[in-house]
């Protein structure tokens, strides 16, 4: 490993290094990211939360309200798509106690099965551990082969033991939408039984970093995987994920997604016996495209009181801002935080492929020096950043040093990780604080997730060289 290479990090062209120490970990986390609703297994998205509504253990008590009463148009439409609709299971292999539920549906004539990856992730990365089984609509059940994944567009497709009437064709020429067009979304609810909910495509979704089509209709957890089709029965993408805090608005996978992954399982002899090295590539290839695009320019440079520091916002980053400014308190802090709005699905208990960054600004007015260094300090949360009881992650090495930029003293620890299935991703944390003034201090905080070792230093050295004081106090 590189980890070597760290101390590179902090020697900046005009930098000075004046003392380096080995200190705890960096908190390895990618944003405030998370598996599914309604409990483990898919991606919830700063800052208010995208939720991949299917594959996890339904609660008793869910927040989901039920579905309306179908049209007539939709129970037509569902009486002739019911025999390829599927409920997809996850089994523990021992005692084949069902672990989540999504949904699926069948390709054609053909014994393949489309899905979310996030449906069907137990078994890709723990195959050990996990089984598939599939569910129809008359109760028939049966095993489920693996064959392909795409962990960036959230789709898998398995196979079966059993054919598709025909319904489902998945052509190759697209089907057209317009905005406001009347689409079905059909699965398998809380694992409530299969069902049919009606909605509206509302346009293409580019907050996330891949495309999704918006649909204005509820898709409820275990729905993930089914398909959502024009009222001809044309599939117009996959469900995928809902806003949590939201009404109605939920999210699709274009179906020519689906279209890639099928010419591939087309074109492939066999299935990958070990999906996770496959995963990795794909994750490799996402990290590249991401701080390719992060860093295609130089970062904005915005000012919170003489400091000047670094945040990006485009349609894939937004950035908040609060203050204390009138609460009572000893100190004034004012805070910027930007984050990606998306991140990858990799297993309930794991996301990655995301960048945030913070920074707050603190000062006081009443506070002595020796008091101020104190709270300061406290803020500066550098001694829990991570262990090596994670599963997913080594344990951090992080290297402490005091440096210069060009206008700016500051102490700085950057902290790495390396993932414990993926060679070659790692994780990122970068902690600054001024210590040009008594009574004020810029504290600053990078997170980057799932990136190369090569742009993980490319973009901490970036976001690092950025920070600078510009006017008077």
């Amino acid at each position: 490993m590189k980890f070597s290479q760290m101390a590179v990090l902090l020697s900046l062209a005009g930098a000075t290094a004046f003392s380096l120490a080995q200190s705890p970990a960096p908190p390895a986390k990618a944003a405030p990211v998370k598996p599914v609703a309604p409990s483990p297994s898919a991606p919830v998205l700063p800052p208010a939360a995208v939720a991949p509504p299917a594959a996890t253990p339904v609660a008793p008590e869910e927040e989901n309200a039920a579905l309306p009463p179908p049209s007539t148009a939709a129970q037509k439409l569902y009486s002739a798509a019911k025999d390829d609709l599927l409920q997809i299971r996850m089994l523990l292999k021992n005692g084949r106690s069902q672990s989540s539920v999504g949904s699926g549906f069948m390709v054609g004539t053909s014994n393949l099965v489309l899905t979310n990856y996030h449906v069907v992730s137990q078994m890709a990365i723990d195959p050990d551990v996990y089984v598939g089984e599939f569910v129809d609509t008359d109760g028939k059940r049966g095993p489920v082969e693996l064959l392909a994944v795409d962990v960036l567009h959230d789709l898998a497709v398995v196979r079966i033991n059993r054919k598709g009437t025909g319904f489902f064709d998945i052509p190759d020429r697209l089907v057209k939408l317009t905005q406001g067009q009347y689409l079905y979304s059909l699965g398998n609810p809380l694992d409530l039984g299969f069902a049919i909910s009606e909605g509206a495509y509302n346009g293409v979704i580019t907050r996330s970093f891949y495309d999704q089509l918006m649909f204005t209709g509820p898709i409820n957890s275990g729905m993930s995987g089914g398909p959502s089709v024009t009222g001809s029965g044309a599939v117009a993408g996959v469900n995928v994920s809902k806003r949590r805090d939201g009404e109605l608005v939920s999210f699709l996978v274009p179906i020519r997604y689906a279209q890639e992954l099928l010419r591939k399982v087309a074109a492939q002899a066999v299935a990958p016996k070990d999906f996770n090295p496959l995963i990795g590539q794909q994750l490799l290839a996402h990290q590249k495209a991401m701080i390719d695009r992060l860093l295609d320019k130089p970062l904005a440079i915005k000012s919170m009181g003489p400091y000047l520091v670094p945040v990006r916002e485009s349609d894939q980053v937004r950035c908040w801002g609060r203050s204390n400014v009138k609460a009572e308190a000893t100190f004034t802090a004012d805070t910027m935080a930007c984050a990606m709005e998306s991140a990858i699905f990799v297993s309930e208990s794991q996301q990655t492929g995301h960048v945030s960054m913070t920074h707050q600004y603190v000062r006081t007015t009443t506070l002595d020096s020796v008091r101020f260094a104190v709270l300061a300090s406290t803020l500066f949360k550098a001694d829990n950043l991570g262990n090596n009881k994670d599963a997913h992650l080594t344990s951090p090495i992080c290297t402490e040093s005091f440096v210069k930029t060009k206008t700016l003293p500051l102490r700085a620890v950057s902290c790495v990780r390396a993932y414990r299935k993926f060679e070659g991703l790692y994780n990122f944390t970068l902690l600054t604080a001024t210590t040009d003034d008594a009574k004020a201090s810029l504290q600053s905080r990078l997170d980057v997730s799932g990136v190369s070792y090569e742009n993980g230093m490319r973009t901490t050295r970036a976001f690092l060289d950025a920070l600078g004081r510009g006017g008077s106090k």
